[in-house]
């Protein structure tokens, strides 16, 4: 049996083009998901189209992917991390 420690969430670190990583939380991941995707809605991936609202979009990518295309050269990666001391 698994340990439940696998599907635990502490934070995820986020990766983009030019900028330094970032640790953010659940909650903070899904705040930008929602915005970016906010914007594109005439240019969602296919998976995300059978969504209407963006608040699913961007909780179905978020359980779903690490990785968000978002123009040539542009793209947001996030990875679940878990802080410990």
């Amino acid at each position: 049996m698994p340990d439940s420690i696998m599907y635990q969430e502490d934070a995820f670190v986020v990766l983009e083009p030019n900028q330094p990583e970032q640790f953010l939380s659940a909650a903070e991941l899904l705040e930008k998901l929602k915005a970016i995707l906010a914007t594109r809605q005439d240019n969602l991936p296919r998976d995300l189209q059978k969504f209407p609202l963006v608040q699913a979009q961007a909780q179905y990518l978020m359980d779903t992917s690490c990785e968000l295309d978002m123009e040539p050269g542009q793209f947001l990666q996030w990875y679940v991390v878990r802080l410990e001391k």
